[in-house]
């Protein structure tokens, strides 16, 4: 009896596991695409993105810490914020990725490369008190802002009207207003008296 077996033809339904292969683009290159656009212009939009991107991911991931761990009378209501606020961060973070890529660059998305270029501190790993957990969204936004408005000035001064419009239209305008809900809570108002 035959128990030799032959590999099945091309395509024959078994994965292809354990690749190896080389890196066919590194982190801070660019490919060329015809966007109009000059070499200059598109490394250094990707390089002030790519902050942005670390920044943002760092943000959306406290945003989701904060919703795991909110306590006390408004739970309910900062948990439900804090979850929504952390799925428009994730929407940033996909557009960020997506334009850097679209530019000819490389997205950072390695948590590990992310928390290289990140500005913003890393947390205490344990539970804070929810004001505190808060005022830490907070720093960490008014930092993205602050870096989001001189990229998109400077990148506008490139020419790239393109990268300008996602800054502005989506990381300043979301940060804004991700801002007034949280530092709202934070007013030392009375529950339950007035």
């Amino acid at each position: 009896m035959d128990t030799t077996t032959t590999a099945p033809p091309h395509g024959g339904g078994q994965p292809l596991l354990h690749q190896k292969g080389a890196e066919t683009q590194a982190f801070g290159t660019l490919k060329q695409l015809p966007i109009g656009l000059g070499h200059d212009t598109r490394m250094y939009a990707c390089q002030r993105l790519n902050r942005v991107l670390a920044d943002t991911q760092i943000l959306y991931s406290l945003y989701k810490k904060h919703h795991w761990l909110m306590r006390g009378a408004t739970f309910y209501s900062l948990h439900l914020m804090l979850d929504k606020h952390a799925e428009a961060q994730l929407a940033i973070v996909d557009a960020l990725a997506e334009r850097i890529q679209s530019l000819g660059g490389v997205a950072v998305s390695d948590p590990r490369h992310v928390a290289e270029l990140t500005a913003i501190p890393r947390p205490p790993d344990g539970v804070e008190p929810v004001p505190v957990m808060l005022s830490r969204l907070l720093d960490a936004h008014e930092r993205i802002l602050i870096d989001t408005r001189d990229a998109a000035a400077r990148i506008a001064a490139e020419g790239d009207e393109g990268s300008t419009d996602l800054l502005v239209s989506q990381v300043i305008r979301t940060g804004e207003a991700q801002v007034w809900f949280l530092a709202e809570h934070l007013v030392d108002t009375p529950l339950v008296r007035g």
